[in-house]
């Protein structure tokens, strides 16, 4: 089990988000939430990767009790995970490598050579292989995203969460970026997306979870 739930309440500040969660996620497993803006979807992600707390219940991610970690505990389990953000968030005054490099820098990598390697297999792995150079802004929307995707397998990770990942991309970029989580699935690591477009459950099927009226609901 990649992630496991039993009966959590998710709090944004104050305000009740979800409440009775449970959810589970397999090994090689791709998931969707789904639901309408402000439903939870986001808040449940980062309730995996450590940004918000949880409340009652039980928590598992990667075999780890996250209830008992302490916040110096997380980059471990962070470190196991990727995450792709809607918004890309890199680091706009580098270059695509210099992002990279950072990632891997941060997460214990001391031989510049064996980053440079790892840096080039991402890059082929999105079919980026001649973007290295590149600043973020000399990138096309879908470019950008599959960087972002890039960094979040630099760690072979064996989850992997992507916060509406073409939710800023037009039809076609967006199913490639789907096609290729889809494909990362496939190599074994679990997947988790939050999506507002339902053509992609059709084409690509997986488990999905929808998030409405403070509940999260098997379909």
């Amino acid at each position: 089990m990649t992630v496991e739930y039993k009966d959590i309440d998710i709090y944004q500040d104050d305000h009740l988000v979800l409440q009775h969660v449970d959810f589970q996620a397999n090994e090689g497993e791709l998931i969707y939430l789904i639901g309408q803006v402000g439903s939870g979807k986001t808040s449940l992600l980062k309730t995996i990767y450590g940004e918000l707390d949880t409340e009652h219940g039980e928590t598992t991610v990667l075999g780890i009790n996250t209830k008992k970690l302490k916040p110096s505990q997380w980059p471990k389990v962070r470190k196991q995970l990727g995450v792709v953000f809607q918004d890309f968030q890199l680091l706009p005054d580098r270059s695509v490598a210099m992002n990279l490099d950072f990632v891997l820098r941060a997460t214990g990598w001391n031989k510049k050579q064996e980053r440079e390697q790892r840096i080039k297999e991402v890059l082929d792995h999105v079919g980026l292989p001649d973007k290295a150079d590149k600043r973020p802004f000399e990138l096309s929307g879908g470019e950008q995203q599959r960087i972002c995707i890039a960094r979040a397998i630099l760690n072979k990770p064996k989850l992997l969460l992507a916060d509406e990942p073409t939710g800023n991309l037009d039809q076609e970029n967006g199913k490639h970026i789907i096609e290729l989580l889809n494909q990362i699935k496939e190599e074994g690591s679990t997947v988790i997306i939050t999506t507002h477009n339902l053509q992609w459950l059709k084409e690509y099927p997986g488990t999905v979870y929808r998030c409405d009226n403070s509940r999260l609901v098997k379909e």
